[in-house]
């Protein structure tokens, strides 16, 4: 990376975390809904990130509440899935962006900004902030693991 990325990815993390309480889920639900009323993941199917490697619409129709939330499928096959093993395939901290988790935040995420570490779904704020996620993804776990407890009281 050079200096001039290196700029640039400082300031939109700089610019992001300024604006992170704004950003905040103003609920304390565990499960981010915001970008889809009462919908988690924004209306994606969460198992197709693992089964198709991409980020998959949901349909209205094939739907499954779970904690609190209405989760879409994109086939009654992944909803099975899901009802199955729920925790293998909801996004990590709730959906919440993961970056900001490790920052102490809670922040939308964005179903199209994800990655999958160690079989577990992650979403970011959006690819920028994603971006700087990637630099250091171990230790933005570790961050984010320490801080959920008290962010999804």
């Amino acid at each position: 990376m050079d200096r001039r990325q290196f700029l640039g990815l400082s300031l939109v993390g700089v610019s992001f975390l300024a604006v992170c309480p704004a950003l905040a889920q103003s609920s304390t639900a565990k499960i981010f809904t915001g970008l889809v009323p009462g919908t988690a993941v924004g209306g994606y199917d969460a198992v197709a990130y693992f089964t198709q490697g991409e980020a998959v619409k949901g349909d209205a129709g094939i739907t499954l509440d779970y904690q609190g939330a209405t989760w879409r499928f994109s086939s009654a096959e992944n909803k099975a899935m899901f009802e199955a093993n729920p925790e293998k395939y909801a996004p990590q901290y709730g959906g919440h962006c993961a970056f900001a988790a490790a920052k102490g935040y809670l922040a939308k995420g964005d179903p199209e900004a994800w990655h999958i570490e160690d079989g577990k779904l992650y979403l970011n704020f959006n690819k920028q902030v994603q971006q700087m996620w990637f630099q250091d993804i171990p230790g933005y776990i570790k961050a984010a693991n320490a801080n959920w407890p008290g962010l999804s009281k």
